[in-house]
């Protein structure tokens, strides 16, 4: 056990962290099962959908640091590639709107 105060309030830290972490690495597998499970029924919506839920669980970890940003990259177009072998058409990232005057 530590003896420093410092050290004592790493140790607290640290233990918050690590749940956070667990808790978005648990929701980004979750949403990779759901979309294998979606890919191997083979319905193009529910695909879609859990394609979407997927990436987006996937930025969300790459974001928090949880896993590093060209792992994310790549996990990412390894599910579109699947997405798209299973006859799901790519959709269009969504353009931020251009802030226009003041």
């Amino acid at each position: 056990m530590p003896i420093i105060k410092s050290a004592k309030k790493r140790v607290k830290l640290a233990a918050k962290a690590n749940v956070r972490n667990t808790k978005t690495r648990r929701q980004m597998h979750s949403a990779l099962k759901t979309f294998a499970k979606a890919v191997a029924e083979g319905k193009p919506a529910a695909i879609a959908k859990a394609q979407t839920e997927a990436m987006s669980a996937i930025d969300i970890a790459a974001k928090k640091a949880v896993i590093h940003r060209n792992k994310a990259s790549r996990v990412k177009s390894k599910l579109a590639k699947q997405a798209k072998d299973a006859g799901v058409k790519p959709t269009k990232a969504a353009s931020p709107k251009s802030k226009v005057g003041p």
